[in-house]
């Protein structure tokens, strides 16, 4: 599938330097989007820590950072994912609120133990 004369691929499509520089663009914009998720996740696990120093109301060992890490950097990562995927403004709102009700019902759950399961806290 060689061109012999000048040696081109006639199968692939080769890109303009504007088109280059726009997914350039695009890329690095969702890279920030997924920087500002993880940092505002590790913002919000700082909220206990930081309490930790000044109350007695907060206790929480290793394990539970370990488990509310993996919830709001999952839930970051799942934001990003879908905001990458969802086209159309109010279906990417409906699917961000959706995450992060899902991120609430699961943090309510290990919280308190709204349903009742193995894992529900006290």
């Amino acid at each position: 599938m060689m061109n012999d004369e000048c040696g081109i691929d006639k199968g692939r499509k080769t890109l303009h330097p504007i088109e280059i520089k726009e997914m350039e663009n695009v890329i690095q914009m969702n890279n920030k989007r997924l920087v500002l998720l993880m940092l505002a996740a590790a913002g919000l696990l700082s909220v206990p820590l930081i309490a930790m120093r000044f109350t007695s109301g907060v206790d929480w060992d290793g394990f539970d950072f370990i488990v509310a890490g993996v919830l709001l950097f999952g839930t970051g990562l799942a934001i990003d994912i879908a905001l990458r995927i969802v086209t159309g403004f109010w279906a990417r709102v409906a699917a961000v609120l959706g995450l992060l009700f899902l991120l609430f019902l699961v943090w309510a759950e290990l919280a308190v133990g709204i349903f009742g399961t193995p894992f529900a806290g006290s």
